[in-house]
């Protein structure tokens, strides 16, 4: 039978730090789904809250400010019916049945970085799905559902486990660019304070980490590994 894959992306928010409207990263969708569907399997995409989704700005590849241009997958991907679709009145991480799924993957995007903290379901559901043994994985800012995810003990989930998210050099790069302090708090730092083992590669170069059923990858350059780090998993 094909494997099932849920990608969990976040609802839009506004960001309190510059006040821009925020979501998920693009890349961070697209370059799994288009890796999952080639190899056959089923893809759905839910969202903490449903309903539609929206993407950061600056990572639509056709935004007037050309800065994920670049982009030829994503562009041809959100070019894609089917996959539009799926972005449109996404169900709620209440409503998803985790036994539909052979692995999850939480995307990125600036909006995790402010809306994930009160969603309770969200970190519930990362938790049981990661305490089941399947493959449980998150992507970018999308590590920051480790900063709220328990396990049935108490524990943090992320605690003494070997995980990579977007890293503070990447996140001085960001604000540089920006001009201003993007993000309210840093993957890196908090991360640490509750006792994970932080890897990470240069910046902005692919990197993934495994360790036993949780997969992470440092930002939105890693969606690809990820997504075929993942595929490795599933076809043992």
């Amino acid at each position: 039978m094909s494997k099932k894959i849920l990608i969990i992306a976040a609802n839009p928010a506004i960001s309190s730090t510059t006040g821009w409207p925020v979501g998920f990263w693009a890349s961070e969708v697209t370059h799994p789904y288009h890796v999952f569907t080639n190899k056959g399997y089923e893809v759905d995409i839910a969202s903490p809250q449903g309903g539609n989704l929206e993407m950061d700005a600056m990572s639509d590849p056709f935004d007037p400010s050309k800065y994920s241009d670049w982009d030829e997958l994503s562009k041809q991907v959100l070019n894609d019916e089917s996959f539009k679709k799926l972005l449109k009145n996404t169900p709620a991480i209440s409503q998803v049945n985790a036994d539909d799924y052979d692995a999850i993957v939480v995307a990125g995007g600036q909006a995790p970085m402010f809306n994930f903290e009160g969603e309770k379901d969200l970190h519930q559901f990362f938790a049981n799905f990661y305490e089941s043994g399947k493959v449980t994985s998150a992507l970018c800012h999308g590590t920051a559902i480790l900063r709220y995810a328990k396990d049935s003990k108490g524990n943090f989930i992320a605690k003494g486990k070997k995980i990579t998210g977007f890293t503070n050099g990447e996140e001085d790069d960001a604000d540089q660019a920006a001009g201003v302090k993007v993000m309210p708090w840093r993957i890196e730092d908090e991360l640490k304070k509750l006792g994970a083992d932080f890897k990470k590669a240069d910046n902005w170069n692919s990197h993934v980490v495994v360790d036993g059923n949780l997969v992470t990858g440092q930002q939105n350059m890693s969606g690809e590994e990820v997504a075929n780090t993942i595929v490795n998993l599933l076809e043992k």
